[in-house]
Order: structure tokens, then sequence, then C-alpha cells
């Protein structure tokens, strides 16, 4: 089981990723950015900038891609 320094997807075959010492950045949108990203060894961790503890989402680059096409797109747009 992961600590909680170390994400994993369940059923993956990715890396265990460290992010202990992760350089999470958040949005420039003011208080609208509720998340922040963090790249770590050629992978794309997001997460809960108001509760850091929950563990993080981990995204390959192609995953992120897509993830940001679909965000642009608005197909997660909840109105």
């Amino acid at each position: 089981m992961a600590d909680s320094t170390t994400e994993r997807l369940a059923g993956d075959m990715r890396p265990d990723l460290d992010l202990a010492t992760a350089t999470w950045q958040s949005s420039d949108r003011g208080s609208r950015g509720n998340v922040q990203i963090a790249f770590v060894e050629g992978y794309i961790a997001l997460r809960d900038r108001r509760d850091p503890d929950v563990p993080a989402v981990i995204f390959s680059p192609g995953e992120w891609r897509a993830f940001m096409l679909s965000a642009r797109a608005g197909e997660f747009d909840l109105t």
C-alpha cells in the first residue's frame, strides 16, 4: 500500500512516484485555482490545493493531453 509520499493508480503498471519533494504549481487564476500540478519522473501529478494530503491523481503525458483537451472543450462542465 502506498504511503502519503508515494502515489499509484490501482491496477496500473506505473512506477511508484515519490511526491514528497515535488514542486507543486498552482493556477494563476486567483482563488479559483484549487488544484496544483507537479511534474515528476515524466508523469504529471494533480492534487487539491486545499487538501494536499488527499492522494494525487497521476497522469502519463498522453493522458494529461487528453484530459486538458477535454477540459478545454467543456466536457467536464457541471452546468
